[in-house]
């Protein structure tokens, strides 16, 4: 046999190979959908989710007046256990969608939600509030939530452009904001809240039919970068997130966020009506929405190019900068909307950052659980914003004492960013897993965020009973 021969026979069945690995690679990538129909039905998708959730604080005076006696405690509760099962559903929802895909675990999550808003329009007492706009409501938003989209695009879209197609998500994301708030008020007035609730279910439940696109696991699109390609389990990833101290601090910054926009999401209409212009508040809520598609657009694309997080510690300073004007400035419905639009601009920007640091650090496999529990950390501050806006406005007939711990927390998260390591999370020596691991990164996070909350409150809680005023106010609350 000649050498040419020789040759030939080798490399037959290398091509044969070659050919059988293309055409399993398009057969697995076939059931797939182009990743522009993704990030535009995600967009929606996401924008429905996010912009009927954004709507409760329009409804927060009619529900108040008309099923809860003009307290706003039930209220509070109800928006701050809505947060913590959030918090608490979404790395079930992200691990499930890691498992089998987004399409199953955001359908299931718009039918909690369709469920839990028509209880609502039929609440007529304390405890449905609680239990349809609290509890239902956050396990509905933790399955049909951004999250769950944001870990479906992140791992269907290329390395190269998956910071930018994440900003382009959160920003679609918020032009729900932007159209439904204005529509929730005209529907209440023109309608009634009950109404308007019946309507948004509608909605809800419509937005299945947009959730296939969504399907696909993890392991099916782009492979791993080598760093990240370790084929762990869930629990062997999440041992390691333990011991992560830039994965920590992560959490511990986010928490921030969390109670950022929960309080002004929440109370922004209210603090506007105590200013005496309920319904220029009411715009600038809208104006968040629409100014943060420009602030996500902006974060997505910054952030192909440069540092995430140091790019997250400016926006948390920006924020503290921008609630302390505000707070300061005359209350003239003018800087309302300036500051709806200055706060628009650093509304969501944080989630695509934030989001593909987790995928930065961890990869794609995991990447729904392990932002999942980063975002549990943001709901906790949501159920610290959400009952803390309620008691101080309850006891002390204003928001500013929650204002400035807003401000307080920002400096404290600008700082923390500052302090964390980019890139993926290396493996622990064996050994040493207890010198890198949570007492030194929780342990700063946690003296900054006590720092600056006792800063705030240590002019205010004077007496020695404020702390069982507080757990009093709690109590009497649920009694009601």
């Amino acid at each position: 046999m000649s050498v040419s021969s020789q040759i030939t026979v080798t490399e037959a069945p290398r091509s044969t190979v070659a050919t059988m690995i293309r055409g399993l690679e398009t057969k697995q990538r076939k059931g797939a959908f182009p990743i522009w129909v993704v990030i535009t039905f995600g967009g929606i998708l996401t924008a429905v989710s996010l912009g009927i959730r954004s709507t409760f604080g329009v409804f927060l005076d009619p529900v108040v007046e008309g099923v809860l006696d003009g307290v706003q405690g039930p209220w509070g509760i109800a928006i701050a256990v809505q947060s913590i099962m959030w918090g608490i559903s979404q790395p079930v929802a992200g691990a499930v969608s890691d498992r089998y895909g987004g399409a199953v675990t955001f359908a299931g999550g718009t039918v909690i939600y369709a469920v839990a808003l028509l209880l609502m329009s039929t609440a007529q007492s304390a405890f449905m509030v609680i239990f349809a706009g609290g509890f239902l409501t956050g396990i509905a938003v933790g399955a049909a939530s951004f999250a769950v989209v944001l870990s479906a695009v992140g791992r269907m879209a290329s390395p190269a452009r998956r910071s930018m197609a994440l900003g382009v998500v959160s920003a679609a994301g918020s032009m729900g904001q932007f159209i439904l708030v204005p529509l929730a008020r005209l529907l209440i007035d023109r309608w009634s809240w009950q109404d308007a609730f019946v309507a948004f279910a509608v909605v809800a439940a419509a937005t299945i039919l947009l959730t296939p696109s969504l399907r696909g696991s993890a392991t099916r699109f782009f492979p791993e970068p080598a760093e990240t390609a370790t084929g762990r389990t869930l629990r062997q990833e999440l041992r390691r997130a333990a011991q992560a101290r830039p994965y920590l601090l992560l959490n511990a910054a986010f928490f921030v966020c969390g109670f950022h926009v929960t309080l002004i999401g929440a109370y922004l209409p209210r603090y506007g009506e105590d200013l005496g212009h309920k319904d220029t508040a009411t715009t600038a809520l809208a104006l968040i929405g629409l100014f943060n598609v420009f602030g996500s657009l902006a974060a997505g694309a910054l952030g192909g190019k440069h540092s995430k997080t140091k790019l997250l510690s400016g926006i948390y300073a920006a924020r503290a900068l921008v609630i302390s004007v505000y707070i300061l400035l005359p209350p003239e419905p003018a800087f309302t909307l300036l500051f709806g639009a200055a706060i628009g601009l650093l509304w969501l920007s944080t989630v695509p950052l934030t989001s593909g640091m987790v995928t930065e650090q961890f990869g794609t496999t995991h990447s729904g659980a392990l932002f999942g529990i980063v975002f549990f950390s943001h709901q906790l501050g949501a159920f610290a914003g959400a009952l803390g806006g309620s008691w101080a406005h309850d006891r002390y007939g204003s928001y500013d004492l929650v204002w400035w711990i807003a401000v307080a927390l920002g400096v404290a998260a600008s700082l923390i960013h500052l302090s964390i390591e980019e890139g993926p999370v290396q493996n622990t020596p064996s050994g040493t897993t207890r010198a890198g691991g949570l007492l030194p990164a929780g342990g700063l996070a946690s003296v900054l965020l006590i720092v600056g909350i006792g800063a705030v409150l240590l002019p205010v809680l004077t007496g020695s009973d404020d702390i069982g005023v507080l757990v009093s106010w709690c109590f009497s609350v649920l009694e009601r």
